[in-house]
């Protein structure tokens, strides 16, 4: 009996532990995403495209439909502001959690926001 419970809070510190390096990744991928908009506030398919590239995970999560990439530019100029938000809804895999709490995924959010240093504003 206690090998079972043992299992199942092994499954669960295995189960948070990947959701962190989840959301680590959703952040780096935020950042990278943020950087390349200060620089160039027009061009949104390549902040996406850099979002995407960031990690081999983030494609992944990308094609399995469970990610959600927001990107929010104030003022497309010097001084302004790009914002991206990304959200992975993380699949639960630890036995008999999905029921306790209602669903089977957990939202996973990065937001990351920078100044946008190029073009000077007119």
């Amino acid at each position: 009996i206690s090998l079972t419970l043992v299992l199942l809070l092994l499954a669960g510190v295995v189960d948070f532990g990947i959701a962190f390096f989840s959301f680590i990744a959703l952040r780096d991928a935020a950042q990278e995403g943020a950087l390349y908009g200060s620089m160039e506030p027009d061009d949104v398919a390549g902040m996406t495209e850099r979002i995407i590239s960031a990690s081999n995970m983030l494609s992944d999560f990308q094609a399995s439909g469970r990610l959600d990439i927001n990107i929010a530019i104030d003022r497309p100029c010097e001084g302004g502001s790009v914002a991206v938000t990304l959200v992975y809804d993380y699949p639960i895999t630890m036995p008999f959690l999905a029921p306790v709490i209602g669903t089977d995924t957990i939202p996973i959010r990065a937001n990351v926001t920078d100044t946008i240093l190029t073009p000077a504003c007119p």
